[in-house]
């Protein structure tokens, strides 16, 4: 059993979609909500538009698309939309996101770059010490992020709860933030 960057996502959104999902096997039907269609549909684009182009401003020497990795030593594996190379050796992901960019970034898309790069690190062995997140509803603006320690400690603990939460099926407190329970696929089974 992996984990991948997208369960990440869910979990640190609300802990309980990992109950759901890996303990009850209730599917979420994510295929149903307009922005997760809408995110699947601009990768598919992206992947054909921007086959060739390199971000040469960024310092990129190559890149690779789509790229599926899997480490079985961490127990993780996700699709990185681009992996970037750059003439000092080391690497970086690149994300796409159907979102605005509103001055920060989100912990959740942080614990995202830094399982990537935890990924990217440990299958090609290089370092990897920033992120690139494209937010497409901001006219695809490119942010770059600098990993910290504590990025990649958030990370392992988000990892390592998934797998207690899985394992030991448990039924862990929901987000404190009930905003999100609106639109929520298990609201109807949660409330």
């Amino acid at each position: 059993m992996h984990i991948t960057p997208s369960h990440l996502l869910e979990y640190l959104y609300c802990p309980r979609f990992t109950y759901y999902e890996y303990i009850l096997h209730i599917p979420q039907r994510e295929e149903k909500r307009f922005k997760v269609q809408k995110g699947r549909n601009i990768h598919e684009e992206r992947e054909q538009i921007n086959s060739k182009y390199l971000r040469k401003k960024l310092g990129v020497i190559r890149k690779e698309q789509e790229v599926m990795l899997d480490s079985p030593a961490l127990k993780i594996r996700g699709k990185v939309d681009e992996i970037l190379w750059f003439d000092d050796g080391s690497m970086a992901p690149f994300d796409y996101k159907y979102a605005e960019y509103k001055a920060r970034i989100w912990k959740t898309l942080k614990v995202q770059a830094a399982m990537y790069a935890m990924l990217i690190k440990d299958i090609y062995q290089k370092e990897v010490n920033v992120a690139y997140i494209c937010y497409i509803r901001s006219k695809y603006k490119v942010i770059e992020y600098e990993f910290t320690k504590k990025d990649f400690k958030n990370a392992q603990i988000a990892i390592d709860e998934c797998f207690d939460i899985i394992h030991n099926g448990y039924y862990p407190q929901s987000t404190k933030i009930k905003e999100r329970c609106k639109d929520c696929t298990y609201r109807n089974l949660c409330i």
